[in-house]
């Protein structure tokens, strides 16, 4: 994640300062002088400025320039240290949460690590608490990490879940609507005159709890509508490597995807295999990563709103920090975007 320039001046001031190379009283650089020296224009050296101002670092006075106010007076706000570990950095089928968290870090003067789970690994509950304010944790899996997280909150350390739920520790979740969106998508198909639809699972030996919860939405959608044909969970033929197995056996038209990656690999392996679609198959994915509009055709899919995920999971981090008062669990809407993967079935 770049750093935004203004961000970097005003952390070398902060720094400076703190260090007692512009003393209480001292003027600072001007705006001119910075955008000299960083090479940025005056507007972003204006704002690294405002932004020391708002924290309480600086005094400035129109005409003058910029003064270090004295710190013994405990004016400034010691900033919040924020850790926030993903599966993976920049990884395409994980949304974009930055765009949602970093406004609400920026503007709580909060500072944000963004990392990746191995970055627990060496890590030791004492060690986190010692070093940050909060954890936002990407729960990939149930089980990883479950004796430290069990560890910070023995000790009442601010841990907010993304993504999933872990029911034996008292943390809250952010997570998105999956049922719902079992459901919408679903629901679709069979407006579309689908009888016969299928859910297709990536192919892992357990089902993570979304999934799960997007297989319900799948079950209630086809109940509703009183249709004969439903795929078990426990199918093994109901993934990738048994697709084509699948469709001979039980003739579907039409498969709900666990997740558009699911979806995307099943629509290059029908086509492979001689198969059109949408004109033989529907295709309906989950999450609408940047992959799902660029496939051909592109995929109807069901969006998690991944920017608002991320910002309320940073919101609710820092109202508990500062509040001392534990957040609720969370479920984001969801919202089905049709495209050209899926379109009227007529027996």
């Amino acid at each position: 994640m770049n750093q935004p320039l203004y961000q970097k001046i005003y952390e070398d001031l902060e720094k400076a300062i703190s260090a007692g190379k512009f003393p209480s009283g001292s003027q600072l650089p001007t705006e001119k002088e910075l955008s000299e020296t960083y090479q940025v224009s005056r507007i972003t050296s204006k704002r690294a400025l405002a932004e020391l101002e708002q924290a309480g670092l600086i005094s400035r006075i129109r005409g003058k320039g910029s003064f270090v106010k004295d710190l013994s007076q405990s004016e400034v706000k010691k900033a919040n240290q924020i850790l926030f570990v993903l599966p993976f950095m920049d990884n395409l089928y994980l949304g974009n949460f930055t765009e949602g968290i970093t406004p609400i870090m920026q503007h709580n003067q909060s500072d944000i690590l963004m990392t990746t789970l191995d970055y627990l690994n060496q890590k030791q509950a004492d060690e986190i608490i010692a070093e940050f304010d909060g954890l936002i944790y990407y729960v990939q899996n149930q089980e990883s990490h479950l004796n430290l997280l069990a560890e910070l909150s023995f000790k009442q350390f601010p841990v907010v879940l993304l993504d999933k739920k872990i029911y034996d520790l008292p943390f809250p979740a952010i997570v998105s609507e999956n049922t719902d969106g079992g459901f919408l998508a679903t629901q679709l198909l069979i407006q579309q005159g689908h009888t016969r639809i299928g859910y297709l699972f990536s192919g892992q030996l357990t089902q993570p709890q979304s999934v799960r919860q997007r297989y319900i939405g799948y079950i209630q959608a086809i109940k509703e509508a009183d249709l004969n044909f439903l795929t078990l969970i426990e199918d093994k033929q109901a993934t990738n490597d048994g697709l084509l197995a699948y469709i001979k056996e039980h003739e579907v038209t039409a498969f709900v995807c666990e997740n558009d990656l699911t979806a995307i690999t099943a629509m290059k392996q029908l086509k492979e295999a001689g198969f059109s679609i949408p004109a033989d198959f529907s295709i309906t994915g989950f999450d609408n990563l940047q992959a799902a509009h660029l496939v051909d055709p592109p995929l109807t899919t069901v969006a998690q709103n991944f920017k608002l995920l991320g910002e309320t999971a940073g919101r609710y981090l820092i109202s508990w920090i500062e509040h001392n008062e534990v957040p609720e669990d969370t479920k984001i809407p969801v919202s089905l975007i049709k495209r050209h993967s899926t379109k009227e079935h007529h027996s």
